[in-house]
Order: structure tokens, then sequence, then C-alpha cells
């Protein structure tokens, strides 16, 4: 699977919330191909998929109070928009905030690629247009998308519904969307 993301591949992928596309950070093909499954535009929001929070502070900058809240909620089904670093490559970010999403999600399978990757992978939510729920299935991924994906990672079924999404960079917790990760505590 590295080798694939290392040479500008597009894989499905699971995590503790659903499968995910994943690819190498910044890498352009591979973002418009996601686009095209997706029928997305320049402006749909990309995530950085990370391993450990060590690897946040290279890509967003992160105040105190949003590094507890973080720890306290990773690893686990959120994502978090964060002001993003110059690290982050300008295509990834939001245009008019300069934001990222991140995120440290709880499955094996994903920390043994980011391992051997040794860096994030760029990911969006494996959902088709006219869905009303992310794919979750790697045998209907590849009856679905097999063909425009390099390759598929069947950990066979993960959960049905995407990540919290929590918007950190105005200086308070917002929450975007809720889907599996519990946000109870942040209303």
């Amino acid at each position: 699977m590295v080798q694939i993301i290392r040479s500008g591949g597009l894989i499905a992928y699971p995590t503790d919330s659903c499968y995910a596309f994943g690819c190498h950070i910044g890498d352009k093909r591979a973002m418009d191909r996601i686009r095209r499954i997706r029928k997305t535009d320049k402006k749909h929001n990309f995530t950085l998929v990370c391993s450990d929070l060590s690897e946040i502070s290279v890509y967003a900058r992160v105040d105190n109070w949003a590094y507890r809240l973080v720890k306290s909620m990773t690893p686990g089904p959120y994502t978090f928009i964060l002001p993003a670093t110059r690290e982050v490559p300008k295509r990834l970010q939001n245009e008019k905030r300069r934001t990222i999403g991140l995120r440290v999600p709880d499955h094996a399978v994903v920390h043994s690629i980011l391992e051997t990757l040794g860096e994030p992978i760029m990911s969006s939510t494996l959902s088709l247009p006219g869905d009303d729920r992310p794919m979750t299935d790697p045998l209907e991924i590849e009856d679905r998308i097999g063909s425009q994906i390099d390759a598929i990672v069947d950990a066979g079924p993960v959960g049905i519904e995407p990540t919290s999404v929590i918007n950190l960079s105005g200086g308070v917790a917002e929450i975007l969307r809720e889907g599996r990760g519990d946000v109870s505590a942040l209303r």
C-alpha cells in the first residue's frame, strides 16, 4: 500500500468510522481523481490523517486549549479543523480561512500504513454522489469504484458514520458535523 501511495496512487482504506480515500500529501492528480469520483469541486476540503499528536503541530497551529481538547478526543472518529502551517501545501488548505482538517484515527490498519509511510495520508471520506452514507464494505467499494482506484485495503466492513468534524480555528470549539464521535461534551 505504501508504495502505491508514494508513487501517486489512490487507495481506499478503513478507518475507525468508515472507509476513506487516501493518497500522498499534496498529490494534485490523486486529489483530482478523488474530486472526479466524488463529483466535488475545488472547494472540497481534504484531511491529513496522522499517526499521533506529534505530527499535528507540524501541519497546524494549535493553541493550548485546542491541544488539550484534541488530546482528550484522540485517537478517535474526529476531524479537527485548525489553522494550517506553511508545511501544508496551499492546495490542501481551505482557500479563504487557510485551515486544514487533521485526524488521528483509532484503527490498527491505518496505524500500520502510517508507520510504514512515515508521514500523514491525505484523505477524504469515501462517499459517492447520491449516497446518504459513506461506503463501509470493501466488496461494495470494489464493485462500484474498483476500476477507478489503485487498491483497496480490505479490513472487512466498518462503521457507517463519518467522523464528527470540529472547527477549532476560531478560538472556540464549533461542531460542523455530528458523526460517529461523541460531541455531547462540546455543547
